[in-house]
């Protein structure tokens, strides 16, 4: 009978742990596939339908009349954007591993290769001569782009060497950086529900220090806090299980609020 208990002591905050990293996940997954459905819908579909002055529905000069060459580039970008939002989560499924091992190979490298351009581009634009935004926002963007470098670099590294477990780690490391941009519409509307308005920041131009902060959390946060969900799961103490399952259960909760606000505030109004 004690030797049942102490079983169930061991055993259960691993299956919290377990449990919280399954919660995370369904929300992840489910976000990303509402944000591409949202492209898809908003973009492509007005495309089809001769509407391309409804791309200006979130942002204005997105779609400018005459302008071929700059559209078709946007309407890459976006198609890009969408394509990134489903593959990454679909990386991590071991089930899909499991069952498509091809897939998982084929699609792992388009997103490895969309990683590696995206971060680069990123770069580039960020510091060529006339650059929008001030320095500020060119280091952010900087720090972006130079997370999805190195976790781009390491995953495909140790999935050659196949050493699967740590390509793994890095994947996770990677599709969370490639994220960034999702996470910060989530995670701003998570903040203006909570405060019930704009706080920290002009919802006119849009500035402020609450988005300096932000920009910068969203991007380097995640991968804190996924280093510290595998040093809790290789633990062998309890605490730092329960510890990681709490927080990550607390990120999960936040993280289905600001997906359920960019829903039904953001993403549904414009598509309708």
């Amino acid at each position: 009978m004690l030797a049942l208990t102490q079983n169930s002591r061991e055993v259960a905050p691993v299956k919290a742990l377990q449990w919280a990293a399954r919660a995370w996940f369904i929300v992840f997954f489910l976000g990303q596939v509402i944000f591409a459905c949202y492209i898809f819908l908003l973009y492509w579909r007005s495309a089809f339908q001769g509407h391309f002055e409804n791309w200006n529905a979130q942002a204005p000069h997105l779609y400018v009349e005459g302008a071929g060459l700059r559209n078709a580039v946007f309407a890459l970008h976006i198609a890009t954007a969408a394509i990134v939002s489903l593959l990454g989560p679909l990386q991590l499924l071991p089930k899909l591993r499991q069952l498509a091992p091809r897939f998982h190979r084929i699609s792992g490298r388009f997103y490895i290769f969309f990683a590696f351009a995206i971060a680069i581009d990123g770069l580039l634009l960020a510091w060529r001569k006339g650059a929008v935004g001030g320095n500020i926002d060119h280091i952010i963007i900087s720090i972006n782009a130079l997370i999805i470098l190195t976790c781009a670099y390491y995953t495909i590294r140790y999935a050659i060497n196949r050493e699967l477990s740590t390509h793994q780690r890095w994947a996770v490391h990677l599709v969370l950086g490639m994220s960034g941009v999702w996470l910060f519409r989530v995670f701003l509307m998570f903040w203006l529900v909570v405060n019930q308005g704009p706080v920290g920041f002009d919802p006119d131009t849009f500035t402020g220090p609450f988005l300096v902060v932000l920009s910068i959390v969203v991007y380097v946060f995640p991968q804190v806090a996924v280093w510290g969900y595998f040093k809790a799961q290789q633990a062998n103490l309890a605490g730092p299980k329960w510890v990681a399952s709490i927080a990550l259960l607390c990120i999960t909760l936040a993280m289905l609020i600001g997906v359920f606000a960019a829903t039904m505030g953001m993403w549904w109004p414009r598509i309708q």
